[in-house]
C-alpha cells in the first residue's frame, strides 16, 4: 500500500503541550514472596492472572538479582506503548511512541498518523519524571530518536526510508520546525517488524542502525549516507560498548546475538559458535500461552518459552552507578518469555563470545503477562533503564491472523484488552547513592565538553565527543591532542574520535597513538587510520608497521582498514596477515568470507550481464531487498540459519528445488500469501510471512534474485507473472500449507 508520508507525517501544533505530575512512589517496591526448588531457581508460576496491574504492582512480580531495584521513572497516562528513548545534552528524555501499535488482534488503525514523540523532564532531581511536553505528533509509529544540539532530534518512521529532523527553536519543548534530513522516496512496504531501528551515534561519529543498507554522517541539518556493502544487520534495537562494538539481534532469524565480530562497514561477518548452544534457551518465570509457533517453543512441563523469540531492545552496560562486574556486559530483552538476559562478552584472541551470567536462569524475569521489555539503555545518572511497552499484544498482526496459533491463545487471556499503557523503570543498586545533579552539557563550553571525555560514565562521554563534533569548534584542539596522549584509555580513544571528527588529526598525534601501550587505544587508531589516509599519504606505511602488532585484535584491525584501500601496498599487508598469522581465527575467518562473498558478486553479475536489461535490473533490485529483509532467516548465502543446535530458522534456499522450479507460481503464491507448517517434512522455527501487500515488481525482483544467486538455475520472474497469480488467487485470505501447494497446478503456462 503506497502512502503519502511528506503529507501523513507531521502537523505540528504548538499549543499541544501537557503536563503530568507522576505519582511518587517509595523507594523500593517489595517484591511478593517466591518459592524456590531445591536448585535455588524460582518456580514458575502457573497461573498468573492477565489482567494490567498498576506501576506498582507489576514492579511487585518483576524480580531482579540480591541488591538490585527497579524505580519507576515514567508510566501511563505520561507516556503510552513506548518503544524507544534518548536523553538530549541537558538530561531530558525524548519517548518515542507507537501508540497504533496492535490495539486489536488484527493490527487495526497502524497506518494511522496518530503516534507521538513526547519530551519528559525530572524537575527535581528525585529520578521521576514530572513534566511531560508533546515534542512532535501525528506520526506513523516513530521508530528511531537520535538528539542533536540546538533543539534537534533526527527521527525515522516506520514505512519511511528517509530520516526526518524536528527542532524545538524556542524552548518550549515542542518542535516547531521539521524537515527531510535524509530524503529516500523508495517503496518500503515491509512488516513492521521488518523496518529499520537504531539510528545510534557509534564512537566513529557515524550513526549505525539495522536493515537499511546504510549508515550515516551528520553534516550541518542533512544526514549523508554511506552505502554498506553488504547491507546491515539486525532487526529492532542495536547496541555498541565502549570501544565501538556493534551489537545486533534478529528476533526473525531468533538470534539473540550476532554479527558482532566486525563493523558491518567492512561486511557481515559471524562465527556460528559465537555462543554455546545453551545460550539460544530462556528461563522465564511465568506460563508463555502467547508464543508464535506453538508446542515446540515451550518447555514442558511448566510450559515456559523455550529459547529466544523476539530478541531485542539489546544494550551494552556502560554507566557507573552499578556494580563494576556489570560494565561491558550484553542485556537482551525478551519480551514474549517477559525476561532481559544478561550476557558476559569475552575476546578470545580477537574472536567475541558470550555467555548467560546465570546457570539456567535470568537476570530479570517477571510473572506480569504484559511485562513487555523492548529496549535497555544507560542513562545519564549511570544507571541502566528499561523500557517496558506493557502491551498485551507483542507479536504484529502477520502472526496473529484467524488461522494462527497464537489468536485463540490471545483471546482466552484477553490480552488484546491491553493497550494505551506503558512504563520505563530504573535500575539500581544498594551500594550505589545517586545524585541530584542534572547534566547540562548544552549549555557548556566546548573547554568543558572536552573535561567529560574523562567520564566513567558512557552516556557523558558519548554526548561530549557528539557535540564537540556537531560545534565544529576547533579552539579544543590542543587540549583535545594532550588528552590523546595523557589521558585514561576511554578519554584517549573517545579524544582520538573526536579529533577526527574534527577533521584535526596530524600527523605527530596519529603516530605517537599508534605506538600507545594500551591495544585498544592502537586498535582504535587503526581504524580512525582510514580516514587519515585520505589526506595523508604517508599514513598507510605507518600502519603498515603494526603488521606484527602483539594483539590480535589490532592486526584484526589493520586487515579491516586495509579492506576497501585497494592499493599495491593495503593488498600487500592483507597478504601478509593472512600468512603470517594463520592462527588468527578472527582475521582469517572473516577474509575468507569477504573474498567468497566478492566471487560470488562478480558471478551473480556476469549473469546478469547475460540477462536482458529486464531481467537485469529486476535481479540487482531483488539483490538488495534480500539484504534488507530475507537475509535474517534464510542467511546471506542462502544456505539457512542455525540459532543453537541444529534447527534451521527457515528452509535453505540454495539448491531449493521450489525456488528452481521451471515455473515460480509456487514461490509467487508463498510470497504473496506466506506459509506455514511442515516443510517436506521438516518443521521450522517460524511461518514465512505474507508479502503481498508488496508490488509486483517487488515480489518479481526478490524471486529472480533468489532464483539466480546461490547455484540457483530458475530463471527471471516478471511482475506480469505475479499478476497472473494474483488474479488466480484473489479473495485469498490465509497461508499456504504445503500440501495445498503440492496440489495446486500452475496458472503461468510452464
Amino acid at each position: 500500500m503506497k502512502k503519502n508520508y511528506k503529507g501523513i507525517l507531521i502537523a505540528m501544533s504548538a499549543a499541544a503541550v501537557l503536563f503530568y505530575t507522576c505519582k511518587s512512589v517509595q523507594k523500593y517496591v517489595t517484591q511478593y514472596p517466591v518459592q524456590r526448588d531445591a536448585s535455588g531457581r524460582i518456580l514458575v508460576d502457573m497461573h498468573p492472572d492477565p489482567t494490567p496491574k498498576s506501576p506498582e504492582e507489576e514492579m511487585k512480580r518483576i524480580y531482579v538479582p540480591p541488591g538490585y531495584h527497579l524505580q519507576l521513572v515514567a508510566s501511563e497516562p505520561m507516556v503510552s506503548q513506548p518503544t524507544a528513548i534518548a536523553w538530549d545534552g541537558d538530561g531530558r528524555m525524548y519517548v518515542a511512541e507507537m501508540n497504533t501499535y496492535m490495539l486489536d488482534v488484527n493490527g487495526s488503525h497502524e497506518h494511522e498518523a496518530t503516534c507521538k514523540i513526547k519530551l519528559l523532564e525530572d524537575t527535581n532531581g528525585d529520578g521521576v519524571m514530572d513534566k511531560m511536553t508533546v515534542f512532535a505528533d501525528n506520526l506513523v509509529l516513530p521508530r528511531t530518536l537520535q538528539p542533536l544540539d540546538n533543539g534537534k532530534l533526527l527521527v525515522s518512521l516506520t514505512w519511511s526510508n528517509s530520516v526526518y529532523c524536528f527542532q524545538d527553536t524556542n524552548g518550549d519543548g515542542v518542535a516547531d520546525k521539521h524537515w527531510l534530513a535524509y530524503e529516500n522516496n523508495g517503496t518500503n512496504t515491509n512488516n513492521l517488524e521488518h523496518q529499520k531501528s537504531g539510528l545510534i551515534w557509534n564512537l566513529d561519529n557515524r550513526l549505525y542502525l539495522t536493515y537499511d543498507p546504510v549508515r550515516y554522517t551528520v553534516k550541518g541539518d542533512k544526514v549523508i549516507p554511506d552505502t554498506l556493502i553488504d547491507g546491515t544487520a539486525g532487526q529492532w534495537g542495536m547496541g555498541n560498548d565502549d570501544y565501538g562494538r556493534l551489537f545486533y539481534s534478529s528476533a526473525g532469524g531468533e538470534d539473540p546475538a550476532y554479527m558482532y565480530q566486525q563493523n558491518v562497514h567492512y561486511g557481515q561477518f559471524d562465527f556460528p559458535d559465537r555462543y554455546d548452544r545453551d545460550f539460544v534457551a530462556v528461563w522465564p518465570i511465568v506460563t508463555t500461552p502467547d508464543v508464535q509457533g506453538g508446542f515446540g517453543r515451550l518447555r514442558f512441563p511448566d510450559s515456559t518459552l523455550n529459547h529466544f523469540t523476539a530478541s531485542n531492545g539489546q544494550s551494552i552496560y556502560r554507566g557507573d552507578k552499578l556494580p563494576a562486574d556489570m560494565r561491558g556486559d550484553l542485556f537482551i530483552c525478551e519480551p514474549v518469555g517477559r525476561l532481559i538476559r544478561r550476557a558476559k562478552v569475552t575476546d578470545n584472541n580477537g574472536k567475541i563470545t558470550l555467555r548467560n551470567a546465570y546457570d539456567k536462569s535470568e537476570f530479570l524475569a517477571s510473572t506480569d503477562l504484559n511485562f513487555r521489555p523492548v529496549n535497555t539503555i544507560t542513562g545519564p545518572d549511570g544507571c541502566m533503564y528499561i523500557v517496558d511497552m506493557y502491551h498485551g499484544i507483542i507479536q504484529e498482526s502477520e502472526w496473529t491472523k484467524a488461522d494462527s496459533y497464537l489468536r485463540p491463545k490471545i483471546m482466552q487471556k484477553g490480552l488484546q484488552k491491553n493497550i494505551g499503557r506503558g512504563r520505563i523503570f530504573r535500575l539500581v543498586h544498594d551500594d550505589f547513592k545517586l545524585s541530584k545533579e542534572k547534566p547540562h552539557l548544552l549549555e557548556e563550553t566546548s573547554a568543558q565538553l572536552v573535561d567529560h571525555l574523562n567520564s566513567m560514565n558512557g552516556w557523558y562521554r558519548d554526548n561530549a565527543q557528539k557535540l564537540l563534533v556537531l560545534r565544529g569548534d576547533k579552539s579544543v584542539v590542543p587540549a583535545l591532542k594532550a588528552l590523546a596522549v595523557n589521558g585514561g584509555q576511554l578519554a584517549r580513544i573517545h579524544a582520538l574520535w573526536t579529533l577526527n571528527g574534527l577533521d584535526a588529526m596530524d600527523e605527530e598525534t596519529f603516530g605517537t597513538a599508534l605506538k600507545d601501550k594500551d591495544a585498544e587505544v592502537r586498535k582504535t587508531t587503526v581504524w580512525l587510520g582510514e580516514d587519515f589516509m585520505k589526506k595523508d599519504s604517508q599514513a598507510i606505511d605507518m600502519l603498515e608497521k603494526l603488521a606484527n602488532d602483539p594483539s590480535a585484535d589490532v592486526r584484526f584491525q589493520l586487515l579491516l582498514s586495509m579492506r576497501f584501500v585497494n592499493s599495491e601496498k593495503s593488498k600487500a599487508i592483507i597478504a601478509g596477515l593472512v600468512k603470517n598469522y594463520p592462527n588468527d581465527e578472527a582475521l582469517q575467518a572473516s577474509q575468507r568470507s569477504y573474498e567468497n562473498r566478492q566471487r560470488a558478486k562478480a558471478e551473480q553479475l556476469a549473469r546478469q550481464k547475460m540477462m536482458n536489461e529486464q531481467g537485469a535490473k529486476l535481479v540487482s533490485q531483488g539483490a538488495l531487498i534480500f539484504k534488507q529483509l530475507c537475509f535474517t532467516c534464510h542467511g546471506l548465502d542462502g544456505k539457512g540459519v542455525k540459532t543453537g543446535g541444529d534447527a534451521f530458522t527457515a528452509p535453505p534456499l540454495a539448491g531449493n528445488q521450489d525456488v528452481n522450479a521451471n515455473s515460480p507460481d509456487r514461490i509467487i503464491r508463498v510470497l504473496l500469501y506466506g506459509l506455514q507448517g511442515p516443510i517436506r517434512g521438516t518443521t521450522y522455527n517460524d511461518a514465512m510471512p505474507a508479502l503481498g501487500n508488496n508490488t509486483n515488481e517487488y515480489i518479481a525482483s526478490v524471486l529472480s534474485y533468489v532464483r539466480s544467486d546461490f547455484g540457483n538455475k530458475g530463471g527471471v520472474v516478471l511482475p506480469a507473472d505475479v499478476q497472473k497469480v494474483r488474479e488466480a488467487t484473489a479473495g485469498r485470505t490465509k497461508s499456504y500449507t504445503m500440501d495445498e501447494l503440492n496440489n495446486t497446478r500452475s496458472v503461468l503456462g510452464r
